[in-house]
């Protein structure tokens, strides 16, 4: 069995990693969890029975402590991740880094070059890549279904609440406490189109921006606040205590630890999931394209947007026998032959899991990994930076409106 410590008992540690942890104890047990707040800390080290000696406020206490367990969870905020990654791996842990790994094209470089030189075994949260759907896919392309693939169509349907709750009102709504946005939703989108193009990105282009989420769109009259009397509040789909109040659990708890109704109403009237989302200091984009070149040839157009009623994933994968269209919340797949007017229906399992399964393939991919004998295997670790380096080349791209060679860019941070 895997003996693991948690740094950041937030919604991901506790809900998706902890919560596998508990489903299978015969797999993987949590010993040790670092939170600052006392309430996620006391709650996660209930759950797993932790000792108060193995409780911790910050990573830095946690790390200063001989190693504790095989492998390390790094589930804090992105900015955090360098410095504890980094330290966890010189100690001797395994790690799974939540994504993104870091909120820099060298700290993401670093981590690797570490990982490599100390023969940890490294897992990044892409998620989506452990899923039935997505697998399903990676099957079709490797049987030859579609023949050789030419271009993908890849849209992440963000949806116009999380794009309010997470990215205009949350913590992942400003460069200066977290990451751009196409690095810290989308990372693990663009590690999907380089697992089906089998390739390397070349060339990059990317456009976008903050259109809609800006004080130039309040409503007339609407205070800084959804409590402060909003003329609006009767049509607004952002009115905060119309969201929060009929929100899932993972949305509550980002507002507080006590997830009651009264709870909520109490929070929002001075917290930041309270605030009009036309009057926060949000600045990551709202929509954004990418235009991707593989180094063998194939091309790929990728679409985040907030825009979007279903949150959700859509994709279509042309090749030069048929194609593939996808709906990822509907489970279901189109294989379309080319002269042949019937169409094959694939139905995909959902899982129990969040993000239609993955949340608990990667984890048992983990701890598949962690039992594997000899020095571990970097292919998917390698895969990760370039989708973090493709991500950072978007974003370069985007604001300096060109187009970017990500061979060059990568040398730039010595990868």
């Amino acid at each position: 069995m895997i003996q693991a410590i948690m740094i950041g008992a937030g919604a991901r540690g506790i809900g998706a990693y902890g919560g596998y942890a508990l489903m299978h104890p015969d797999q993987i047990r949590f010993v040790a969890v670092a939170d600052p707040d006392p309430v996620r800390r006391g709650y996660f080290a209930t759950q797993h029975k932790i000792p108060a000696d193995r409780q911790f406020s910050t990573d830095k206490e946690i790390l200063a402590l001989p190693k504790l367990a095989d492998a390390c969870f790094l589930c804090t905020q992105d900015a955090l991740h360098f410095e504890a990654a980094m330290q966890a791996i010189a100690q001797g842990y395994h790690l799974f880094l939540e994504k993104p790994m870091a909120i820099s094209p060298r700290e993401v470089s670093m981590i690797a070059r570490q990982a490599k030189a100390f023969h940890s075994r490294v897992m990044i949260g892409h998620v989506l890549r452990y899923t039935s759907f997505f697998r399903a896919i990676r099957e079709l392309l490797d049987q030859g279904a579609i023949g050789d693939l030419v271009t993908i169509q890849h849209n992440e349907n963000v949806s116009f609440w999380h794009q309010a709750h997470s990215y205009v009102r949350g913590n992942w709504r400003n460069l200066a406490v977290a990451s751009p946005m196409i690095l810290a939703k989308s990372c693990h989108d663009l590690d999907l189109l380089i697992w089906f193009a089998d390739s390397t990105p070349k060339y990059v282009s990317s456009f976008g921006s903050l259109s809609h989420f800006k004080s130039a769109n309040a409503p007339e009259g609407a205070p800084a606040r959804c409590m402060d009397g909003c003329p609006k509040q009767d049509t607004c789909p952002y009115f905060a205590p119309k969201v929060y109040t009929s929100a899932p659990d993972w949305m509550r708890l980002a507002v507080a630890n006590d997830m009651s109704d009264a709870s909520m109403l109490e929070h929002l009237k001075s917290g930041p999931y309270g605030r009009c989302v036309y009057r926060c200091d949000n600045d990551v984009v709202d929509h954004q394209v990418v235009g991707l070149e593989f180094e063998n040839g194939v091309t790929a157009a990728f679409t985040m947007t907030a825009f979007t009623h279903e949150n959700t994933r859509t994709i279509k994968l042309m090749g030069s026998k048929g194609e593939i269209r996808g709906h990822m919340d509907k489970q279901e797949l189109e294989l379309h032959i080319f002269g042949n007017e019937s169409v094959r229906q694939i139905r995909t399992d959902e899982g129990a899991s969040g993000h239609g399964g993955g949340d608990d393939g990667i984890m048992a991919a983990f701890v598949a990994e962690l039992n594997q004998p000899g020095i571990p295997d970097h292919t998917n670790l390698d895969s990760a930076v370039w989708a973090h380096l493709t991500a950072f080349a978007a974003e370069t791209g985007r604001l300096e409106k060109r187009v970017v060679d990500l061979q060059t860019f990568a040398e730039d941070w010595s990868v």
